[in-house]
């Protein structure tokens, strides 16, 4: 371990000592080039509008690229420089020369004629039609640097915009939406918008029944001569276009093969299809109910062709999971007069079972580490309506590696299984979804054993039955309107037990017969798919409610409460919210933050959340300057002593910042801070009459609320290689809410060099993922 640290040390300091002298290995007559500027009419006194914007994007346009730089230190270059004599094919010095490192980037390989050329274009296409570009270099200690001079004029406006003259039904339909174009008269001139607005002609034609129509058939005519900056801009389809292009198609027959492949090609074909309502079904196997294709087929017969049901059609059979292929094929008939599309849909189903055998790695929030070995049985098109049957059996062991509780085995065996049917089946009425995306109606069965050392054992018993659907490619939702959860644990008698209890406030909560009956909905947010936009936003949102509507229907004992066979029913109802934003700084540097909070409401039979709905604070994916669920509640610190250290609240409030940037390849890093706390909305008084004196200073106070909030702050490494991301942080506290008030900011003790403070403060989390 030394010798790979002298190793790292040793590298560090030849970059660092190499930082001043990027040329030295240049031969004679080289220059570096260091990039390139660009200055806007620097004679003027006037500015353009966005001139900043204009100028970054002018200079990222400018070829070739400069070596990369890192603080100013061009890192790849150096690196180059530091193994530029190695010749062996193999090596570190051939791995940092090749791999890593970055050959220089010499001031001959600019082309000033062609950067001009490319800029002047940019400016045009951006309205500034009598622009014009000079660019010239200039030389300083061997490092070359390219100015680039732009002189944009006055920027055009449109003076009118004319559509093509009602001559016949495609100009009537182009006409038809013209107030929605994207063209505005006094708007700038934008190449990017003439470009947009005829995908948007396009887009509305095909929804008329333009099959063979594409923008490349009509050309937008701009006339700049009509003086004081002003052009006239005519929309006007090709002489060139086909007669096909020019006419509407409707679809007449609909044929499905729902079992194709090659091989059966000609068998297929040849077979009396089975006419179900507007389809023409080929399927001598009676792979799947005729209905289903109701929910899976937009068009109907006689119809324009529309892209809308095209798309949503092949999304759906995509989505459904039970085809391996899906082609829509659409076929004129043969003849010039005719403007009718036969529409071919060819399926070819995935295997009806499906074995699958994993082992896993695990890491979780409170520290433990372990492994899983699991195996799923999935059976699809179980009844014959693309259905989908998953029964899987898995074990598992883990330990927890830091935190009071190190030391501490976990075993678990798990067994589910999970019914899946693409359609809304409830009671007395058949919804229909018009999306692209499948509704989903799920039924699923749970039983979880987890024993913990050999302190207890917790029987898990879990059932649910509901809906997921998407609204649209953002917006998620999932309704359960039945869900049970059964607790039951063992060993609670034991002595050890009863004495660990009154050793371990709050742990007698976790090892409670707890019977959840009620309802939950969540509600999801995002478009991180959009990679182009410059925010991007996540939010998650979600209400649960036990033995609320399910409740009254449960009769209550001698004792008055609701109860399940002997077990009291829990009452709660519980919020939860998850707010992200991302924002892209640059290419490389990204700036999110997040905002959680969580609040649970407990009355009739219970006086707090039960255990498994409580939330926590600490760990990995949290606040990462404490250990998991060691935080909280309120000011209560745990004892360091105690073998359980898991703390939970009703209440909850965390905010996370983090800048992430990427260092090389699929090495990237982050400085984060992290803020929140727990709260029990009632103060945990303890039992009378025992050790267990409760937790002092648990209950939620809003005058408090912000006094104590632990704070914490750090940095980490990320290896992201997109389909997985493995990742190390490091953090400590600044601020701790459970010391005396007064005291809590604790940055003065920050000590790095104290083997002691980073015992007791420095928290390394390891994780799989992003926190957030």
């Amino acid at each position: 371990m030394k010798a790979q640290t002298k190793t790292y040390t040793f590298l560090f300091a030849c970059i660092i000592l190499a930082s001043c002298s990027t040329t030295r290995r240049l031969k004679p007559g080289q220059l570096l080039y260091v990039g390139s500027e660009v200055k806007i009419n620097p004679d003027s006194s006037g500015k353009i509008d966005n001139e900043k914007t204009i100028k970054k994007t002018l200079e990222t346009k400018t070829r070739p690229r400069p070596n990369k730089s890192l603080l100013g230190i061009k890192w790849k270059l150096q690196l180059y420089n530091l193994a530029a004599d190695t010749v062996k094919p193999k090596g570190i010095g051939n791995w940092l020369k090749n791999k890593i490192g970055e050959p220089p980037v010499l001031l001959s390989e600019v082309k000033i004629k062609y950067n001009n050329d490319v800029l002047k274009s940019y400016l045009i296409s951006q309205g500034y039609l009598q622009a014009e570009v000079t660019g010239d270099t200039v030389v300083r200690n061997k490092k070359g640097k390219a100015i680039y001079t732009a002189y944009t004029g006055i920027r055009y406006k449109m003076n009118s915009v004319s559509f093509p003259k009602d001559t016949g039904t495609l100009t009537n339909n182009i006409n038809a939406n013209k107030d929605k174009s994207l063209l505005k008269v006094g708007g700038f001139y934008d190449l990017d918008s003439y470009k947009n607005e005829r995908i948007r002609i396009d887009n509305d034609l095909k929804e008329r029944g333009y099959f063979y129509f594409s923008p490349d058939y009509l050309i937008l005519q701009v006339d700049s001569t009509i003086g004081k900056n002003l052009v006239d801009v005519r929309v006007k389809v090709k002489d060139i276009a086909p007669d096909a292009a020019l006419k509407p198609y409707t679809i007449r027959n609909i044929n499905i093969y729902p079992s194709y492949n090659l091989r059966r090609d000609s068998l297929l074909r040849s077979l009396k299809p089975i006419v179900y309502n507007d389809f023409n079904i080929y399927d001598n196997r009676n792979t799947f109910k005729p209905k289903v294709f109701n929910r899976l087929v937009f068009f109907k017969k006689g119809e324009n062709y529309n892209r809308k049901d095209h798309n949503q059609s092949l999304n759906r059979m995509v989505n459904i999971g039970a085809f391996q292929d899906v082609r829509a094929e659409f076929l004129p008939l043969d003849s010039f007069r005719n403007n009718q599309l036969d529409l071919n849909i060819y399926l070819t189903p995935l295997k009806k079972n499906a074995l699958s055998f994993s082992v896993t790695g695990t890491n979780k929030s409170n520290n433990f580490i372990g492994s899983e070995v699991k195996i799923t049985q999935t059976t699809r098109n179980l009844f014959r309506g693309a259905e989908i049957l998953d029964m899987s059996a898995s074990g598992g062991f883990e330990t927890q590696y830091s935190g009071q509780s190190k030391g501490i085995n976990s075993y678990s065996f798990t067994a589910e299984g999970k019914l899946t049917f693409p359609q809304f089946i409830v009671p007395f009425y058949k919804p229909r979804s018009t999306t692209a995306f499948i509704p989903k109606t799920v039924a699923s069965l749970s039983y979880q054993l987890l024993s913990r050392d050999t302190v207890y054992k917790l029987n898990s018993f879990k059932g649910e039955f509901g809906y997921n659907w998407k609204e649209n490619r953002h917006k998620e939702h999932n309704l359960n309107p039945i869900a049970i959860n059964l607790v039951q644990p063992t060993k609670r008698d034991s002595a050890d037990l009863v004495a660990l209890y009154a050793k371990t406030p709050g742990l007698e909560n976790t090892l409670q017969e707890q019977f959840i009956i009620g309802s939950n909905y969540n509600f999801t947010f995002t478009n991180q798919m959009e990679e182009s936009r410059r925010n991007n936003t996540y939010f998650y949102g979600s209400l649960e409610t036990g033995g609320n509507v399910w409740g009254a229907f449960v009769s209550k004992d001698e004792n008055g409460k609701r109860a399940l066979f002997n077990i009291p029913l829990t009452q709660f109802i519980r919020l939860e919210t998850d707010l992200r934003n991302y924002h892209k700084v640059n290419r490389n540097l990204i700036w999110a933050n997040r905002v959680n909070l969580g609040y649970g409401y407990a009355y009739g039979n219970s006086t707090s959340l039960p255990f498994v709905r409580q939330f926590f604070a600490g760990g990995s994916n949290d606040i990462r300057a404490f250990r998991a669920r060691s935080l909280g509640p309120g000011s209560y610190k745990v004892d360091p002593n105690q073998a359980f250290a898991d703390q939970a609240g009703d209440i909850k409030l965390l905010l996370n910042s983090e800048l992430r940037f990427k260092i090389t390849g699929v090495l990237h890093g982050a400085i984060f801070a992290d803020a929140g706390n727990i709260w029990l909305r009632k103060e945990d008084t303890g039992v009378p009459g025992t050790s267990n004196t409760g937790r002092p200073g648990s209950a939620f106070k809003f005058s408090n609320a912000l006094n104590e909030l632990a704070v914490g702050t750090g940095a980490g490494l990320r290896l992201d290689a997109t389909i997985f991301v493995i990742r190390l942080d490091g953090a400590f506290p600044l601020r701790k809410p459970y010391l005396p008030s007064g005291q809590r900011w604790v940055v003065n003790e920050v000590d790095f060099g104290s083997k002691t403070w980073r015992k007791e403060n420095f928290i390394l989390n390891i994780g799989i993922g992003y926190p957030f």
